[in-house]
C-alpha cells in the first residue's frame, strides 16, 4: 500500500512546495536553515503535515502581530 500525506501524515518536498506555493530552492533553503520543521530520510526531506500546519499558523500570527505593530507606529 502506497503511503500518502493523508494516510501517513508525511509530505514530500514537492507536496510542501505545492502547499506553500513556493519554489523548491526556497524550501530547501528553509530546511537547511532549520526554519521549517523537517527531517531527512537518506537524501530526501520529509515533513509532518501537523507540524507544517502549526508552522504556517505560527507564521501567520507573527506576521499579523508585526503588521499591527508597524501600522501602529510603536517601536
Amino acid at each position: 500500500m502506497k503511503a500518502t500525506a493523508v494516510d501517513g501524515e508525511l509530505l514530500t518536498a514537492k507536496e510542501v512546495c505545492a502547499l506553500l506555493r513556493i519554489h523548491p530552492s526556497t524550501l530547501y533553503k528553509l530546511t537547511k536553515q532549520g526554519r521549517i520543521p523537517s527531517f531527512r530520510i537518506g537524501n530526501d526531506w520529509r515533513f509532518r503535515m501537523e507540524l507544517i500546519e502549526r508552522w504556517m499558523a505560527e507564521k501567520s500570527v507573527y506576521a499579523r502581530l508585526a503588521r499591527n505593530i508597524i501600522e501602529s507606529g510603536v517601536n
